[in-house]
């Protein structure tokens, strides 16, 4: 069944790059949502991640004639490119200034010097990350983009259907078409390989912030 699976979204891969919106449309109706759900691990802000998925599926558009069946799976694929949207807009969330919206104008309210009426915004915890935090997110993300890059191709996909798509090894074994064993061991190896360059890369996070 994933295999056949596989075989569909490649076909409508190709289909893309020789410019099918048809096919486009299909390609987006069967793995937007998964798309998304892996975009709000990263960014949880919904109305970010609901335009990141926008630039995803451009990207998809302008590149499809870049995937390549025999170097991988077309969701593997395409969740490369949602990682890495993901990524850039965690960054440029952290680099706009944050406002602060009030109801300065409106008579009754913060602002009108003959009103006695708290400032209720003024009140309200902030429910999002700061600029620092976001920065700090987005360092993270990085250095999780970069250690996944250091794996093997069997290991970083194996991971990305495991973790990613939510599938266990016997799954993962059937989609990638090899034994249990095999893929139980590039989870393992793969897990233990990003364990030790993400430890790493926090350290030089927390160097980081200590010199600053």
């Amino acid at each position: 069944m994933h295999a056949q699976r596989d075989d569909w979204l490649a076909e409508l891969m190709h289909r893309v790059a020789r410019s099918d919106r048809d096919a486009f449309a299909q390609l987006y109706r069967a793995t937007s949502a998964t798309l998304f759900g892996f975009v709000l691990r990263i960014n949880r802000d919904r109305a970010l991640a609901e335009d990141v998925l926008q630039e995803i599926y451009l990207s998809v558009w302008r590149q499809a004639a870049a995937f390549d069946r025999d170097q991988g799976q077309a969701m593997a694929w395409l969740t490369a490119i949602a990682r890495h949207r993901a990524i850039d807009s965690m960054r440029r969330k952290a680099a706009q200034p944050v406002t602060i919206s009030r109801f300065g104008g409106l008579e009754g309210y913060a602002g009108d010097p003959a009103s006695h009426e708290p400032d209720l915004l003024a009140g309200l915890p902030s429910d999002t990350p700061g600029p620092l935090q976001l920065l700090d997110d987005a360092s993270r993300a990085h250095a999780l983009a970069h250690c996944m890059d250091r794996l093997s191709g069997e290991q970083r996909s194996s991971l990305a259907l495991a973790y990613y798509q939510g599938l266990s090894h016997a799954e993962v074994a059937e989609h990638m078409s090899q034994p249990l064993g095999t893929v139980k061991s590039w989870v393992r190896r793969g897990l233990q390989s990003l364990r030790s360059c993400l430890d790493r890369a926090t350290e030089r996070l927390g160097a980081f912030g200590k010199a600053s």
